[in-house]
């Protein structure tokens, strides 16, 4: 029958085993020194063996305490982790952990599709969302700061980049709703190349898509500001400092008074896509990634225009 070790007792002796000292120890305790002797006199007899020799002037170990004591710091760290799993499996601290990287309104009204579905799929997998600015086109995925990604192309051709197009939507412009352009029904980028824009900070393809430069005829861009951020680029707009590109879906997640959203009818659409790593083996990349093709399969976008999903992968 195996001996009813006590944690505690082992604690004491630990304490004693390191001080080499019963007043030290039963300071660092705070437990009587009387009653300190006697939980170790206790645990001697549990192990039948002598630990520690003792005497008025010193105390130091047995053979038998220098093997307590490195089995029993080896006993106590096991248990103190025992009960750090047992505490983060009961708070869902320490589960698996998944970072979704996105930009402004991610996948649209698929993004809470997404993510509840695959939280139904996967109940053990933390999903984190993290927001990126204009900055990083790549959402994450470029440092591994984001393990998946939702993004909008197009992107400059990576080895190691997959993406998959879940929908693709028109652009409009956002003006602000003092400028005669929000009261028209659509413009076309040759009406507007007269117009201060608001460029997002980013790398120059990026950016150049989304000042629609191509359409503009050769047409030089015209800068009113520069931003990182959505926030940024309509407190710009409200502040009359020029007008934007954007999805159309913008309109119904970042409305507000003060802006107007203009259908533009002579630029390409923008397509939203899931993006990831190829040179990452990661099954919960794989799975997240299977939901989100599967939602998109039968999801729904309000002004999508195309219902069936392209995919492409650089290699």
């Amino acid at each position: 029958m195996l001996p009813q070790l006590d944690l505690r007792l082992l604690t004491y002796f630990v304490a004693v085993a390191e001080e080499l000292h019963f007043g030290r120890a039963a300071a660092r305790l705070h437990i009587a020194q009387p009653s300190l002797s006697v939980q170790i006199r206790k645990l001697e007899h549990t192990v039948g063996a002598v630990l520690l020799l003792r005497d008025t002037r010193h105390v130091e170990l047995t053979q038998a305490g220098e093997v307590l004591l490195e089995e029993s710091k080896r006993l106590l760290s096991d248990a103190e982790r025992i009960v750090g799993l047992t505490r983060a499996a009961a708070t869902g601290v320490g589960r698996r952990k998944l970072v979704v990287g996105f930009q402004a309104n991610a996948a649209a009204e698929l993004t809470p599709q997404i993510l509840g579905m695959f939280q139904s799929r996967f109940p053990d997998v933390q999903v984190h969302m993290q927001s990126f600015d204009f900055t990083d086109p790549y959402v994450g995925l470029a440092d591994g700061s984001a393990d998946v990604a939702f993004v909008r192309p197009p992107l400059v051709v990576k080895d190691w980049l997959a993406l998959e197009t879940l929908f693709v939507e028109p652009r409009v412009l956002v003006v602000s709703s003092n400028s005669p352009l929000a009261g028209q029904p659509q413009v076309s980028v040759a009406h507007v190349t007269n117009e201060f824009f608001v460029a997002r900070k980013a790398p120059e393809d990026w950016r150049n898509f989304w000042l629609a430069s191509e359409s503009r005829q050769g047409e030089p861009v015209r800068l009113g500001a520069e931003v990182s951020t959505v926030d940024e680029c309509f407190e710009a707009i409200l502040s009359q400092r020029g007008v934007a590109f954007s999805q159309a879906s913008t309109q119904r997640y970042y409305s507000r008074p003060g802006l107007a959203f203009v259908p533009v009818t002579d630029i390409p659409p923008t397509a939203l896509s899931i993006g990831w790593r190829t040179d990452v083996d990661s099954p919960l990349v794989r799975d997240f990634v299977d939901t989100a093709r599967m939602v998109a399969s039968v999801g729904a976008v309000p002004g999508a225009l195309s219902p069936t999903l392209s995919s492409t992968a650089s290699r």
